[in-house]
């Protein structure tokens, strides 16, 4: 009886073990998630669902999802053939972070990635949109406008004017 219960014992503790490993490399690093949310948004702006694109680079819409939202890492070889396919520069993925050891990415990923989120809605892309389609001097005083408007949002401190 003693035995068996030393047994149950250790196989719990085994089990569990594994469990937090699993956890750990489900986890998703914040490079990895801002790596596939530019992903997203270059491949919206070139009007590609994640079919085309898959079907383009010899993989399914599943795994175009699964490199989006980070959960798989995209290898060296597959960035430079999205790179390619978007005509964008391989740098173009990781711009945004900070350089490697100069600072932790947790915090600024995730402040950056909350830009790359609105950008990649259909409000976010009509907003962008709409704002290219003016002529550059007014774009300037259209973002000074907004700078504006924010400050004196700050300013009141609880998000009401």
């Amino acid at each position: 009886m003693h035995d068996r219960a030393a047994n149950a014992f250790a196989n719990g503790l085994r089990s569990q073990s594994v469990r937090h490993a699993k956890a750990a490399a489900q986890a998703i690093h914040p490079v990895d998630l801002h790596v596939g949310q530019q992903l997203r948004v270059r491949r919206i702006h070139s009007n590609l669902s994640q079919a085309e694109l898959g079907h383009e680079t010899g993989l399914s819409y599943q795994q175009i999802q699964k490199y989006e939202t980070g959960k798989n890492r995209i290898s060296a070889s597959m960035l430079y053939e999205f790179a390619g396919r978007l005509n964008v520069p391989v740098s173009r993925f990781f711009e945004g972070l900070p350089e490697p050891g100069s600072e932790p990415t947790h915090s600024i990923v995730a402040d950056v990635d909350a830009r790359i989120a609105y950008i990649a809605t259909a409000e976010g892309r009509r907003f962008v949109d709409e704002i290219l389609r003016l002529p550059p001097r007014l774009r300037t005083r259209t973002f000074a406008l907004i700078q504006m408007l924010t400050r004196d949002e700050e300013e009141c401190g609880d998000g009401r004017a």
